[in-house]
């Protein structure tokens, strides 16, 4: 199946401006990988991807695409928005597989504060969920 870039941008703006997670979590692949911001390494597989773009999509108010970049397969989103009164701009690089799932995705932001103001927020939250996890393995 070729894949289909179009339908997959209008799901995935759609659930990103209404915050639905439960949509979001449809247009992942079961083996995605996320690069996040810093201070986390690369992350793999579909609820660990989900749960901390959960995260990051409830902590950046006004989140806003702009400009898009499309090759193929791979996209390039432009972002702003602000973490508390910390404006940043970013990039999402997202690369689709043959079924219109994201497969990879690297999130880029700037400026540092805004990074900085990102961790403090979803730091903790995600070292509670990787507790929480760890438990449940147990």
């Amino acid at each position: 199946m070729a894949t289909e870039v179009d339908p997959f941008l209008t799901q995935w703006h759609r659930a990103v401006t209404a915050k639905d997670l439960d949509a979001l979590h449809g247009l992942l692949a079961e083996d995605v990988s996320l690069g996040p911001p810093p201070y986390w390494g690369r992350l793999e597989g579909r609820d660990l991807v989900h749960h901390l773009l959960g995260l990051i999509i409830e902590t950046i108010d006004a989140f806003t695409y702009h400009r898009e970049w499309q090759h193929g397969p791979e996209l390039a989103l432009e972002f702003t928005g602000h973490v508390g009164e910390v404006e940043l701009q970013g990039i999402d690089l997202i690369s689709l597989d043959d079924q219109s799932k994201v497969r990879r995705l690297d999130v880029l932001i700037r400026p540092a504060q805004a990074v900085d103001a990102l961790r403090e927020i979803v730091a903790p939250k995600m070292q509670s969920y990787f507790a929480d996890r760890s438990k449940g393995a147990a």
